[in-house]
């Protein structure tokens, strides 16, 4: 059932390509993943009033009112619509919006 060798215990160089691989999957894939979910909270949590952001929908407004879970975002003079925090994807550089 395992390979053996002359002394009796297990060959463990057939487990050595799976360890291999799985460490190599974690590095390029599973730590890269989290190192940038990480950030993403670090910028969620960072987000004030009179902040530029853009939503995962791709509209771009100002931040009037910031609330623990929702955030309310003014896209256009007098419309002002209330996003959750997390439909947030990116937080703009200050003057980005009268760039548009």
């Amino acid at each position: 059932m395992f390979n053996t060798s002359a002394a009796g215990g297990l060959d463990l160089m057939g487990f050595l390509p799976m360890i291999v691989i799985f460490v190599l999957f974690w590095f390029l894939l599973i730590r890269p993943q989290q190192k940038k979910m990480k950030e993403h909270q670090k910028m969620l949590a960072e987000i004030n009033k009179g902040d530029e952001v853009a939503t995962q929908g791709g509209i771009v407004g100002r931040v009037t009112k910031a609330g623990d879970q929702y955030l309310a975002i003014e896209i256009a003079n007098g419309v002002e619509i209330n996003v959750q925090r997390g439909a947030v994807a990116a937080k703009l550089e200050k003057g980005t919006i009268k760039s548009l």
